[in-house]
């Protein structure tokens, strides 16, 4: 699963959340901007970066990590140290490493220990806010996200039923769309039915997926049975993820996408969560013709 692009678009949808996971009072989080940040030297793209309004408080850096990768503290502090170099920031600095599992944290290296004594680096485990009870939609998505195919269907159900009760239209359907992204992510081999099968279909309605698949004729083939227009939907599907990540395409790509083959198409969906750059997506566009 490309957890980077997900937990980007959760930091962006859920501004409290890494303030929640690291245990700070949800006011810390006021006067920060989320954004992306790319170093040019060797081209390490942080996951998230919290950038504060005013110098009195700290820039905060985030990665995310759902393997386990030796040299992780290496790359997270020389990136640090480019970004300095080339922004001249006048703030001082934290960061946070956002580990899935305990087992994926390569462990306090001698080089950096002070950051760790001083908790300049935070160090998170999410699986230890897998069975802790919660009101937070930001951190029940996360809970989502490492929750067990077999467990997941029941807990996506659960979680469509408490947004649609605690939320308002607008903010429904934004947090709607982001858990069926999330289920995409997780689950990229799932038929459209197994993914509709984890919300309410009142819910489904007020997505923007829904209203899409809806005017292309998709939706009404499905009720009655029908398997025409099938394809259609799943290449609409394909094309908002990739816009979600990579901002508009060119007309070629929509055109190639548009032409693939069912298979072809469940081929992408897997291939998209590596993808780190459109050049990428053209180039097996090309490869797949």
């Amino acid at each position: 699963m490309r957890t980077d692009t997900l937990f980007y678009q959760l930091f962006q949808t859920f501004h409290t959340l890494l303030f929640e996971l690291t245990e700070q009072p949800v006011a810390a989080a006021a006067g920060y901007e989320f954004v992306s940040v790319e170093v040019k030297e060797k081209a390490f793209r942080f996951d998230g970066v919290f950038l504060p309004d005013t110098v009195e408080k700290p820039i905060i850096f985030t990665e995310v990590q759902f393997q386990r990768k030796d040299n992780f503290y290496q790359r997270l502090v020389a990136g640090i140290s480019l970004y300095i170099e080339q922004y001249e920031p006048e703030e001082d600095w934290q960061a946070v490493a956002i580990f899935a599992r305990r087992s994926y944290d390569p462990g306090v290296l001698k080089h950096y220990r002070e950051f760790f004594a001083s908790n300049r680096i935070t160090r998170i485990y999410l699986e230890d806010w897998l069975d802790r009870k919660t009101n937070s939609l930001g951190i029940l998505i996360v809970q989502l996200i490492l929750t067990s195919e077999a467990e997941a269907p029941e807990f996506a159900k659960q979680l469509a039923v408490q947004v649609e009760q605690e939320t308002t239209p607008l903010q429904r359907e934004e947090i709607v769309e982001f858990i069926e992204t999330v289920l995409i992510y997780k689950f990229p081999k799932l038929s459209r039915e197994e993914i509709q099968a984890m919300f309410t279909l009142d819910d489904l309605k007020q997505t923007r997926y829904y209203q899409e698949t809806k005017q292309e004729g998709v939706l009404e083939g499905m009720q009655r049975g029908m398997l025409e227009g099938l394809q259609q939907g799943q290449s609409n599907l394909i094309l908002r993820l990739l816009v979600r990540k990579f901002g508009d395409l060119s007309e070629e790509s929509r055109s190639n996408i548009a032409q693939l083959s069912p298979a072809q198409i469940e081929g992408l969906a897997e291939a998209i969560l590596d993808f780190t750059s459109v050049t990428e997506l053209d180039r097996w566009l090309q490869e797949n013709k």
